[in-house]
């Protein structure tokens, strides 16, 4: 069976990488991240290994859809960027309020802690950028770099210039500083946990993908429960940093963040529903029993 790409005959032989490396010779600004191949507009990209003629539903006059993604960029390379900007912007006013606010008192024991809350969560994310996250893609269209930069330096410059301002007001009950810290200290430890996690289920270098399944952490075991319960984890640190500051920025980051999270999760709920036919019925997207 032969088909065409623009004016080059394709052989069945060919995989959708060979079919890449065509069009790179027509039009040299493509490169392979950036191009995709579909036998049909609802089915998922097929991956570059593909050979032509393994495609069931392909004979002679069937069609392969091509589409440019545009300009690409490394998902670690935006990891970085938009995790490294937090740390700088809390602390700037954490560390320069004297010429930002021209305040001359110390700040307070709230203050110091939620500074080490704030920026410890985003090193961590750093650290597991580096050392954990295992993509199962390489890049992202480039605009994504602007909006997410856009997103979390914004919202850390408004938290941290209400939280280290001279006025700042802590918390009026110790239940409110204990809850918040506790909250937030169970969900970074199960967020990291369930990372750890996922790391495991994929051999470094593949992009394996199986049922997400707990292990010995018992953290995990709200894989039972939610398909993506790093972010259910995640959530939870931020409403713990919302209660332990009792700032309306950082309730507005927690619900923000949690309905982008929310919207995540169920798309890939519905990814691994379609994915594994023998997928746990009883599981939600990422709100245990609901949702």
């Amino acid at each position: 069976a032969r088909w065409f790409s623009d004016s080059e005959a394709v052989v069945s032989t060919q995989s959708t990488g060979d079919l890449k490396k065509m069009h790179i010779k027509e039009k040299p600004y493509l490169y392979p991240t950036r191009m995709t191949y579909k036998v049909s507009l609802k089915e998922k990209a097929l991956p570059e290994e593909t050979k032509i003629g393994d495609l069931d539903t392909f004979c002679d006059g069937s069609v392969l859809y091509f589409k440019d993604l545009g300009p690409q960029i490394g998902w670690s390379t935006v990891f970085f960027a938009e995790y490294i900007g937090p740390i700088f912007a809390y602390l700037t006013f954490y560390l320069a309020r004297g010429y930002i606010y021209g305040a001359t008192t110390p700040t307070t024991t709230i203050q110091n802690i939620a500074c080490a809350m704030y920026v410890g969560h985003y090193v961590k994310r750093v650290l597991e950028t580096m050392f954990i996250h295992r993509f199962s893609k390489a890049t992202m269209p480039i605009g994504n770099l602007f909006k997410n930069c856009t997103y979390y330096w914004g919202f850390s410059s408004f938290i941290s210039y209400f939280i280290n301002h001279p006025l700042y007001t802590p918390p009026g009950c110790n239940l409110c500083v204990y809850l918040g810290l506790g909250t937030y200290l169970f969900g970074e430890l199960g967020n990291f946990s369930c990372h750890i996690a996922f790391m495991n289920m994929r051999p470094a270098g593949s992009r394996t993908r199986v049922i997400p399944m707990p292990d010995s952490n018992p953290f995990t075991l709200l894989f039972h429960l939610v398909s993506c319960p790093n972010y259910t984890y995640e959530v939870l640190s931020w409403i713990g940093f919302a209660i332990f500051t009792s700032t309306f920025y950082a309730a507005l980051f927690a619900i923000v963040g949690g309905g982008q999270m929310l919207q995540w999760a169920l798309g890939k709920h519905r990814n691994y529903k379609k994915e594994f036919e023998k997928y746990p019925r009883g599981r939600k997207a990422m709100i245990p029993f609901i949702l």
